[in-house]
This record gives C-alpha cells, structure tokens and sequence, in this order.
C-alpha cells in the first residue's frame, strides 16, 4: 500500500500566539525568527555555509520548542496529559505543527501513516500491610490483566546489588537458547516452591528482562515486578524494558503482566504481604510520519536526515527528542529555496518512543514496495542536554566496538561531523554506533548512517567536566523520559553548536555525497575547506 498523502490541519496561528504567550517564553522576532535568523532568509537562497550558518538561529530552534512545549501543554489526554506521545492529541499537534511550516515553506509534505500499540498506564500499588502506590511502567512485551495476590522476592539482594542473578534461574536458561547471561546462574532453581499465583519481585540483573519474565511465568506467577539493581548511579531509577522472551527459547509470548519499579522501591515492595498489578491490554492505533522532501538535479541520489517527533507519556519531550526536531526543521525551512545537487528528504518519526515503529514502519513499507531510494541517513535524538557532551555515533569504531553491522560509507560521515567540532573548536567524543535509535531500520538495510547525541541517563564524569564542565555524577539529561523534560531542560551552548552542525551537514551532501557513495556532486559554493578531525575526548583541552 502506498503512503497515504492526507494532510491534517494545522495549528492555527491564533493558538501558537495564545500558547507562547501563556508560556511567558521570549520567542523570536518576524526578524529573526524560525525560518531564518533574519527576515531575509526566509526569501534567499542558502546555498553557503556562511549564509546557511547565519540563518539556522538558536532563537528559531527555541522558537520551535516553545510551541512544542505550548502543544503539550494544551495536551488533555487522559492517559498522557502535557505530552506528546504518539497516539495522544499532543503528538497530532506536533504533526500539524511541523508539517504546516514545511508546506508553507514550498517543500512536498507527505503525512506517512502507521500501526503501533497504544500502551495504557500500569499501576503498581501495595495492598497489605499499608496501601501506596508506585510510580510504574508496562515492560514491552508484556501480557494484560490485573492482579492482586501475595508478593514473593525472588533472589533479591537489596543490601548487597553488586552480583544479581535473580529470576536468572529457573524453567529456561539464556545459555540453553543460545544468548549472553552477564552472570552465569548458579545454585539452585531460583523459583523452587514458587507458590503458584503469586506475584514475583525480581532484581535486574545478570540475564535479560525476557528470561527473568519467562521463567516466573513457567513457575506460575501471575505478575512480574523487576526493580532496578541499584548497583551504580545508572542502575536506581524506575526500570522499564523489554520483557520479550529470549529468541530460541519455545516460549512466543508472555502471558502475565510484566512490570518496573525503582531500586528504592524494592525494599517496600520486598516488605508487601499483597500487591495489585494491573496492565489494562494494548490498543491499535495510528499515527503518523511526517515527510517533506526537495528534489534535487541528481534525483535519485537521495540524502535523508531524521529525528522523532513523538515524547514519552511522562512529559512533553522538549529535549527528547524536541531538541533534535526543532534543529532540523530551522535546518529544512532555511533550505527551503535551494537548489540541491542531490534529492533532500527530511522526515519526523513517531512512535519512536514506542520502540523505533514510525521509521521502521517506514523503511518496511519502502523495502516491500522496492522503493527505498535513500542513499545516506543522519540521525538527530536529544542534542541539548543539560549537562551534555558532544557526541557523534563511532562508526570507525574507535572507543566502541559495535553490536552491529556498520554500512561502509558510515564513516566518512561520522568524520564530517568530526571535522565540523573541530573547526569550531569544540571538543567532541565517541557514542556506541549501537543501532538504538532510527537509524535502525537504515542500517539493517545498508545504507550509511550517523548523528548526533548528548546524552540521556548516563552520569557525567569528573573527567568530562574537565573537559566540557556541567555536573558531576548528574545525569547528562537529569530529566530524562520524565515530566521535567521542558523548555527550561536544555543547554544553550549544546543546542546552538549541534544546530551549526546538522545544517552544515545537511548542506555539505545535499551537493555531494561522494565520500560516502562514491556519487559525484559538486562543491558547497565559498570556496571552504573544512579540517580534518582532530580526534575524540577532549583533544582542545590544555
């Protein structure tokens, strides 16, 4: 089936005025707004880097995040208030938003529609001896209902996480089905005299979410709770993964509710004599991707840069991943009157939050229909993080070695990028080529990929604020999937330089993408010469 090319209404104007003004957020001017740091980029041809770079303003970024920030504000769902989570009003919102500017601004705006499963809230509660309620998250893969029954620990170790194993042992092993366990299991059945019925309290730690989920469930339990190991700062808060049994294994799905908790939430949940767990069942709905493209001379050498639209439930997403939209749509509208050597497609994924469903939706449909003409992709998922460092995802493989398959061409794009902190001056670092973002779906296929990142959950080192300052032992997002990811959660600096940076891309392949394809272009007009990379982690600090 081919895309459906409906478009839905926009936002009118009248509404993004009366939000930004109940946000008390200074925005940008007419004269220097979105679309161009001034009135007359919005009118010329940006086809140098000089031009180009004075145009991409931090001011229309922000001008952008604050009317995502106003859309998931005026977002009521009862489910997912202030988000803008795929499936929600406010994901709808963020679609008109966007779409809107780009068709004002000349581009082809395709609205690409897909299926996802719409996760309803959980709950997790104690029942006896006292009642509270958990702050909780359904683990993907996970089966319906809604339990209360007594609550059974199973191998936990609250006072001593370094080596957890818990729920490793029992009707399957990771071993027998031919995955990686961190910790072999040893000693006895961890689910031996399970009394059926109950609800298992499992540690994270030493196998994956699946084999723990699976083997409670072969012991006859009726619900899962896995907390967080609590060994080290990335390992304390509310975990929420993917319960999917292990592959190789004759389980297919699972059956019971599968659910996280925090590591201090263990030790109440481990005192509980009865807990409801309740998971209400998954609901098909559809949304959409936004695609806009510009047809270049070279029609059929196609570049593509991506970043999703859509938030988590908890909060309206301003850095994750409104910062990496907002910073390619400045890019794309000051694009807008070019003419590219090369085909220019930008697309804003949804669902991405969801598991990666709205580009890889995309991707399937394209490889079905043998019409996946892209030629190199970049990816752009939270690039102003508070407390952030500058990465770049290493395809040479030079800090990390990577879990998979790195298409040739990668590289020579992950050194565009390089090049660009260098001549900035800006110290930069590897991050995993890990394949945990959209461009998934584009390296399964071989087509050559980078992007940009500056950090989620993990804590920042003593060693990295020497080099970028921020805080040490705080996240590099301290609000990271949770509601206090808003206009405020943002670093200036990161955002600013990382908009530089995937405009200079951007334009950079759309007139030649040799270095990745071998594809013969032309050079970007301005006679500029762009240094080599001086190297990750700090080479511009004394």
């Amino acid at each position: 089936m081919k895309p459906d090319h409906r478009v839905r209404r926009r936002l009118t104007a009248g509404l993004c005025a009366a939000a930004a003004v109940a946000l008390t957020i200074p925005v940008a001017t007419a004269e220097a707004k979105g679309g161009g740091g001034h009135h007359s980029c919005e009118r010329r041809n940006n086809n140098t880097y000089q031009k180009l770079l004075e145009c991409v303003s931090l001011e229309g970024v922000r001008e952008h995040q604050a009317a995502f920030q106003a859309i998931a504000d005026a977002n009521e769902d009862p489910f997912y208030p202030g988000s803008r989570a795929a499936g929600t009003a406010g994901y709808a919102e963020s679609v008109d938003y966007v779409a809107g500017l780009l068709e004002d601004a000349g581009y082809e705006v395709t609205l690409d529609p897909f299926e996802f499963e719409f996760v309803f809230p959980s709950i997790l509660q104690t029942v006896t001896p006292t009642a509270a309620d958990f702050v909780t998250g359904t683990y993907t893969g996970s089966g319906s209902g809604d339990v209360s029954a007594p609550v059974t620990a199973v191998d936990i170790n609250i006072a001593d996480p370094s080596v957890i194993t818990s729920g490793c042992d029992g009707a399957f092993t990771e071993a027998a089905v031919g995955a990686p366990i961190l910790a072999d299991p040893a000693g006895p059945d961890d689910f031996a005299g399970f009394p059926a019925g109950n609800v298992a309290l499992i540690q994270r730690g030493g196998c994956s979410f699946g084999l723990k989920a699976a083997n409670a469930e072969a012991a006859g339990a009726s619900a899962v709770i896995i907390f967080n190991q609590g060994n080290d700062p990335t390992r304390v808060d509310l975990i929420v993964g993917n319960a999917a049994p292990p592959e190789g294994s004759d389980v297919t799905t699972i059956g019971i509710p599968v659910v996280g908790a925090s590591y201090a939430d263990g030790t109440p949940l481990s005192a509980a004599t009865t807990v409801r767990v309740a998971v209400p069942p998954n609901e098909t709905r559809t949304d959409y991707n936004v695609i806009a493209e510009k047809v270049g001379k070279n029609e059929d050498n196609v570049v593509m840069a991506g970043a999703h639209l859509d938030s988590v439930g908890e909060g309206p997403g301003i850095n994750d991943n409104g910062s990496g939209s907002a910073a390619l749509l400045e890019t794309a509208l000051n694009l807008a009157k070019l003419k590219p050597e090369n085909t220019l497609r930008f697309a804003w994924w949804g669902a991405e939050e969801s598991g990666l469903v709205g580009s890889t939706a995309w991707v399937n449909e394209q490889v079905a229909n043998d019409t996946l003409d892209v030629d190199m992709y970049m990816n752009f998922d939270m690039v102003g993080s508070p407390n952030y460092i500058f990465m770049v995802y290493d395809a040479d493989q030079s800090s990390f070695e990577a879990p998979v398959v790195v298409p040739e061409g990668s590289v020579q794009i992950e050194d565009t990028f390089e090049s660009f902190y260098t001549w900035k001056g800006v110290p930069y670092d590897d991050t995993e080529f890990s394949g945990r973002s959209d461009y998934q779906a584009f390296i399964d296929n071989g087509i050559p990929s980078s992007g940009l990142f500056t950090g989620a959950e993990e804590p920042k080192t003593q060693e990295q604020v020497d080099i970028w300052g921020g805080t040490v032992d705080a996240q590099l997002d301290p609000c990271y999937h949770a509601a206090c990811d808003t206009y405020e959660n943002n670093s200036d600096e990161a955002l600013d330089v990382n908009s530089d940076a995937i405009a200079f891309a951007v334009l950079t392949y759309a007139y030649s993408t040799e270095s990745v394809n071998g594809v013969p272009g032309r050079r970007v007009p301005g006679h500029f010469e762009l240094p080599a990379p001086a190297g990750p982690q700090g080479t511009f600090v004394d």
